[in-house]
């Protein structure tokens, strides 16, 4: 999850490190760090943001042409001073940073300590490092080959960078199971842990694969080998990221440029997909297997979190549209199941970054057992998108503010579509309803504009909900996924405990809660539940409970009981969360902002969960 930047080149490194820096920082920003290669090695590091490295750093004079770059959310270790990277090994020669976590680190740690290493910091990442420095020194071997044989007695998932300042003219870099990218420049190399630091200099990238070793010679080029030595033929891609959309456009926050961002990135998620005139939905990667999807038994959604989320409402809209039996499981724990999967079942990972650790270790869990592997994630060559059988890329962006929106809003428009053109397939859908579902799809960006207009209004209620610790929200159906979302978005970014319920089950415990401090967020703009509904936020009111409710347009029964009423446009019931999740976006950030938290990078979160 920590962020990572290297360059090689002919140009001074620390502009172009600490740069990099400040574009990995949604990564990880517990400390951050660089080191300098040139005439000698120097490191600088500190706890807290990039700019607090700066700070330290000030004005000196840093001319070297070679370095690297860290920015780290903690796994092992508190994040102080001295378990910030880089980390330098025993001898005082070899420097290294690491995204990842080496799960044997403690016995490694033992056996080198009686070697007589000592350790100055309590991280995996200085035992890994004095691993390379021992093998060095025992077998007389190169960096990338001392690199290599301790990989092969660590155990864990790592994205690797080391130099020796002896030979400054070298930088090395492996992965496993955490993203690395090359960065071919002209008569220079830089790496990142995505593509956001690289972009700026270059776009022309090497995604390394797993168990691959680069090694970025200043005078020779890039040598990419694989786990056995054998040196491999790179394939190099263009990638398509502009500057621009790294940068916050006027906006006080990501977060806030990324929700005004969706009438944009969901038109996207569409384009090329559905046509409203023609009446038709086509996505790629599911006409190649149409036979495996019209005929599947069941259907599996993964992810975590947000994504988890998005998967709970794509299993509505597979099992309504196209008749399915769907299941959709946390990532995470079913990675560590013996889950039943079956020649005939698919999987479908739903990840933003693509590189979600436990999503893709559910993947290889499941992957031997004859499940056909679908993939919806947004970052275009990300592990996902590489392991699985096919995919469909939701379009919407770098997002770098950590609480995900536009990701989670392009994800249900792809399971949109999907079911759409599923139902289609199967013939579980009137050819009426299918026209009338694509006419109702096609009109969700400008809808999602007309949402925006409630801004002003959340302001308001959210300076009134800034005092209070707890909230509630209740969501039916289609809607009851958004009500997990908008309460996981306020407690991820206000730090106010929330919880999202189906609107039943209130009576079923939560309805305990409700007094006079208690909010409650009502998602209920669905039709046919509305009396159900109803009758839960007068039982609420009955309690003292505060009501904010999210409606459609011209819900006057509501509006007599609720103590606010946001409005949004009406559409087809099974589209309503693209609409009725952005009042709580807002509402979300709104309340952050004025409890004056972080939004873009709240505590103890990081963006791209690669480890465990």
């Amino acid at each position: 999850m920590c962020g990572i930047v290297g360059y090689i080149g002919d140009r001074p490194a620390y502009p172009i490190l600490i740069q990099g820096l400040k574009q990995l920082e949604y990564r990880g920003y517990d400390s951050a760090g660089v080191s300098l290669l040139g005439e000698g090695m120097s490191v600088f590091k500190k706890k807290g943001k990039v700019s607090e490295l700066e700070n330290h750093i000030g004005n000196k004079k840093l001319l070297a042409t070679a370095g690297m770059g860290h920015t780290r959310w903690a796994t092992h270790g508190e994040p102080n001073d001295i378990n910030a990277h880089p980390h330098v090994s025993n001898n005082g020669h070899l420097v290294l940073i690491h995204n990842g976590i080496i799960e044997n680190y403690a016995v490694l740690r033992e056996a080198l300590t009686r070697e007589g290493y000592t350790f100055t910091s309590e991280t995996d990442t200085e035992v890994f490092l004095n691993l390379i420095e021992a093998y060095q020194n025992k077998e007389k071997l190169s960096l990338a080959d001392a690199l290599s044989m301790a990989l092969s007695q660590v155990v864990g998932a790592y994205a690797i960078v080391v130099a020796d300042d002896r030979n400054p003219d070298v930088i090395v870099a492996a992965r496993k199971q955490s993203p690395l990218v090359v960065g071919m420049g002209n008569d220079e190399y830089f790496i990142g842990s995505d593509a956001t630091p690289i972009v700026r200099h270059t776009n022309k990238v090497i995604y390394l694969k797993d168990n691959e070793i680069a090694i970025l010679d200043r005078n020779e080029g890039v040598t990419i080998k694989d786990s056995k030595n054998v040196v491999q033929k790179p394939h190099i891609e263009e990638i398509s990221l502009r500057i621009e959309e790294l940068e916050k456009g006027g906006y006080e926050h990501f977060m806030l440029k990324e929700i005004h961002q969706q009438p944009q990135t969901v038109s996207d998620c569409m384009r090329g997909r559905l046509n409203n005139q023609e009446g038709w939905v086509k996505l790629g990667g599911m006409e190649e297997y149409g036979g495996l999807f019209e005929n599947a038994e069941r259907i599996i959604l993964a992810g975590c979190g947000t994504s988890w989320h998005a998967g709970l409402i794509g299993e509505y809209l597979f099992e309504d549209l196209a008749r399915i039996p769907v299941e959709v499981e946390y990532a995470s724990e079913l990675r560590y199941r013996n889950p039943v999967i079956r020649e005939g079942d698919i999987v479908m990972a739903i990840s933003q970054s693509g590189e979600t650790a436990d999503t893709l270790a559910a993947l290889e869990h499941v992957k031997g057992k004859g499940a056909m592997i679908y993939g919806v994630v947004n970052a275009v060559g990300s592990s996902i998108a590489r392991l699985t059988d096919a995919g469909s890329y939701i379009h919407s962006g770098p997002e770098i503010g950590v609480a995900s929106t536009k990701a989670f809003t392009g994800q249900v428009t792809l399971l949109s579509m999907a079911a759409l053109w599923l139902g289609k397939r199967r013939g579980t859908i009137s050819s009426s309803r299918y026209r009338t579902l694509i006419s109702a799809l096609a009109r969700i960006p400008e809808q999602i504009a007309e949402t925006l207009k409630v801004e002003d209004q959340i302001k308001y209620i959210a300076s009134e909900m800034t005092a209070y610790n707890n909230s509630l929200y209740l969501g039916r159906g289609y809607n009851f996924p958004v009500a997990l979302e908008g309460a996981l978005k306020l407690k991820e970014i206000s730090y106010i405990h929330a919880e999202g319920y189906p609107a039943a089950e209130m009576k079923h415990g939560p309805i305990a809660l409700i007094d006079e401090n208690m909010p409650v967020v009502v998602v209920a703009t669905n039709q046919s539940a509305y009396d159900k509904i109803l009758n839960n936020i007068q039982e609420v009111k009955a309690r003292k409970g505060t009501v904010i409710a999210i409606v459609s347009n011209g819900a006057k029964e509501i509006s007599k009981f609720a103590d606010h009423v946001i409005e949004i446009p009406e559409t087809a019931e099974p589209f309503s969360p693209l609409l009725s999740v952005i009042p709580t976006q807002l509402l979300s950030y709104h309340i952050a902002s004025l409890r004056g938290c972080n939004v873009d990078q709240p505590r103890n979160l990081a963006k791209s969960v690669t480890v465990e």
